[in-house]
C-alpha cells in the first residue's frame, strides 16, 4: 500500500468526521444540500477505501 494512499484516506476520515461534528453543532447547517453531498462522497471515499485495504489483506493471506 502507498504511504499517500494512507494519507488520503486518514484525510477523507478526518473530513468525514470534522464534518459530522460541525453539523451535530450547529443543525441548520442541514438544510444545505452540499453538506449532504459532502458528507455522502467523503463517507464513501473511506468506505471503498477500507473495503480496498481488506481485499488486499485477504488476498496476501491466502
Amino acid at each position: 500500500m502507498a504511504e499517500s494512499d494512507a494519507t488520503h484516506s486518514a484525510v477523507m476520515a478526518r473530513l468525514t468526521l470534522s464534518a459530522l461534528a460541525r453539523a451535530s453543532r450547529d443543525p441548520s447547517c442541514w438544510r444545505e444540500p452540499t453538506v449532504h453531498r459532502a458528507l455522502l462522497v467523503s463517507g464513501l471515499s473511506v468506505l471503498t477505501d477500507a473495503a480496498r485495504r481488506l481485499n488486499e489483506d485477504l488476498d496476501q493471506k491466502s
